[in-house]
């Protein structure tokens, strides 16, 4: 999946905290049991990365940044006005 892209740069984020945490545990979980199964079946458990990685839709980096703005959505403004940005919360709800 691609993140979209708009004016503030691309949007990793999920619909909800829970939707991206599980999408965390199975990619993170894919790709740990890649790894840790391999010394028992082979490369069978080469498969499971495919699935982790899909998960974290192509990175664990994206993954977190996505998680940041997952929790921040709706609560942090960024502005910029004569060159200068500045980061406001805008007192969204938990």
């Amino acid at each position: 999946m691609k993140p979209s892209t708009g004016p503030d740069g691309p949007d990793f984020a999920s619909a909800s905290l829970p939707r991206h945490l599980v999408r965390g545990l199975i990619g993170f979980g894919g790709l740990i049991a890649a790894l840790a199964l391999l010394p028992v079946t082979g490369p069978l458990s080469l498969l499971l990365l495919p699935v982790g990685v899909l998960a974290l839709r192509g990175c664990p980096m994206c993954w977190a940044i996505g998680l940041m703005q997952t929790i921040s959505r709706g609560r942090l403004q960024r502005s910029c006005e004569d060159g200068r940005c500045t980061l406001t919360t805008t007192g969204g709800h938990r």
